[in-house]
């Protein structure tokens, strides 16, 4: 059985815990992947001493320069996207299809970032004055921490290590626990890549011991964080005046209209909702539908629901949930929606495979918009159906929970479209199309409980990772005063 270790200034290392944890294969949890150092506080003080001594020739890389790292990171991931997509399916559980996109998703975020060196664009904007320039500049944060959840074990941590690496910071990089050779794998083509020692330096270990001392660090300046909405709140209490850019999730509603294409309706709910074992923090936990069309759709979801297989992703349409406490969580949710009054149309129970962490597609119907389920992020193969009469009721229905991360209405009547555009409270908002599927060179993040406001991915991932500079250049030979009015004392 492999054991790997942690890479700090360069070097792989064991963590001076002594200690070590196992990964395994969520769809047979007698497998053990690997076993990873438990990294500690001490740990973390060495990671950022060398990321420390890293910034000061990192950060004057010239950018284009940088950018050739970040260029032949993507080329590695082409090069091994086959083995690093299997390699996905095994540690986190995703079907083959999705193991191979998490991989080209890193592939599309690294190439965009590395353009970005090119570019790194300021502004320039005429002064009030004669004879002088204001323009502005993008600068480093300096050493920027990043915490990453499992269920996108490639593709997330490309999505902060690409930008921040582009803007000059280094890095100091946890990943998740229940993923951490994904990570790894990662880790091992930046340094193929020709990363300098320091610039990007890999902790494994849990959130206490890890997590919280890279958070709490006066050293570090910047925190990337996508979790959940509880350990956002702790890194906000806990960070002090760092930059901070927080992806907390969501509890994201397909609206369909009487007049909607139920064919095309049923197919992004089905994606929506189950796809990535409803696992995203864009999967689709709710539909808010016409009562028109209700009981036709309900019909259609739920033949073409129990048509999916689930099992290991190689050959399966739908894999297994992350580990024992995500299929508890799924459970208890199950016999929330039964005691509130909802009623379940197919799933609510696991499925029995070689231990394996299964747990059937979940669909109920009759839920009213303050259940628990309807209002409670779950992070399962977990759908509500809402029934509604009007578009307007529709979009209260929607925007009446805490978060405002993905939406996406299905109609044919582009007034509803545009209206639902308008007045949904989210982040992004698709038109016939599904609650994920998120392109890197767009902002992705949203409103209310989901974050701080803050985008990942796209120019605004640029704006999470730089601080603004602005200079003034006054080259008119005297004093020149803005926003002062010149009053003329008399001589006497």
């Amino acid at each position: 059985m492999k054991k790997y270790k942690l890479y700090i200034n360069g070097k792989w290392m064991n963590s001076s815990s002594g200690k070590t944890f196992k990964s395994l294969n969520p769809a047979n949890p007698n497998e053990v992947l690997g076993i990873f150092e438990k990294g500690n506080k001490k740990d973390v003080e060495l990671a950022i001493t060398a990321a420390e001594k890293a910034f000061q020739s990192w950060k004057n890389v010239p950018a284009p320069k940088r950018g050739e790292i970040l260029f032949k990171v993507a080329e590695l991931l082409k090069k091994d996207k086959q083995r690093l997509g299997k390699l996905v399916t095994k540690e986190m559980g995703k079907v083959i299809s999705e193991g191979l996109g998490d991989v080209q998703e890193a592939i599309d975020v690294f190439e965009y970032m590395g353009a970005e060196g090119r570019r790194l664009f300021g502004h320039t904007t005429p002064s009030e004055l004669r004879e002088k320039l204001c323009i502005t500049v993008k600068k480093p944060i300096g050493i920027v921490g990043l915490i990453t959840p499992w269920n996108f074990p490639v593709a997330i941590p490309a999505w902060k290590l690409a930008p921040a690496l582009i803007c000059g910071n280094t890095c100091v990089f946890k990943p998740a626990t229940d993923t951490p050779l994904c990570a790894l794998e990662l880790i091992k083509i930046l340094e193929k890549a020709g990363i300098p020692p320091g610039v990007v330096n890999f902790i494994t270990g849990t959130g206490p011991e890890v997590g919280t001392p890279i958070i709490k660090h006066k050293k570090i300046r910047g925190i990337s964080f996508t979790g959940s909405r509880e350990i956002g709140t702790f890194v906000t209490e806990n960070a002090g005046l760092k930059k901070i850019g927080l992806e907390l999730g969501g509890k994201n509603a397909i609206i369909i209209m009487d007049d909607a294409d139920l064919n095309l309706a049923v197919e992004g709910v089905i994606w929506g909702a189950f796809g990535t074992t409803g696992q995203r923090c864009t999967a689709t936990s709710r539909v808010i539908i016409h009562k028109k069309v209700q009981k036709k759709f309900e019909n259609m979801l739920i033949q073409k629901t129990k048509k999916l297989s689930i099992g290991y992703g190689i050959n399966h349409d739908i894999g297994p949930l992350i580990n024992k406490s995500a299929v508890e969580k799924t459970e208890k949710y199950v016999q929330i929606a039964k005691k509130e009054g909802a009623k379940i149309l197919c799933g609510g129970k696991r499925i029995k495979k070689n231990n394996g962490y299964f747990y059937a597609p979940t669909v109920f119907t009759n839920v009213k918009t303050k259940m628990r389920i309807a209002q409670e992020e779950i992070f399962g193969p977990f759908l509500a159906i809402i029934t509604i009469k009007n578009l307007i009721e529709a979009i209260n229905v929607c925007n009446d929970i805490d978060y405002g991360l993905s939406s996406a209405i299905y109609t044919s009547n582009m007034r509803n479209a545009f209206i639902a555009v308008d007045q949904i409270e989210a982040g992004l908002t698709y038109v016939n199309s599904s609650t994920i599927g998120s392109e890197v060179h767009l902002p992705f993040g949203g409103v209310k409980d989901t974050g701080n406001g803050t985008r990942e991915a796209g120019i605004e991932g640029i704006h999470e990772f730089s601080e603004t500079k602005v200079i003034y250049v006054d080259y008119s030979s005297k004093l020149q005063k803005a926003q002062i009015d010149e009053i003329k004392v008399k001589k006497k």
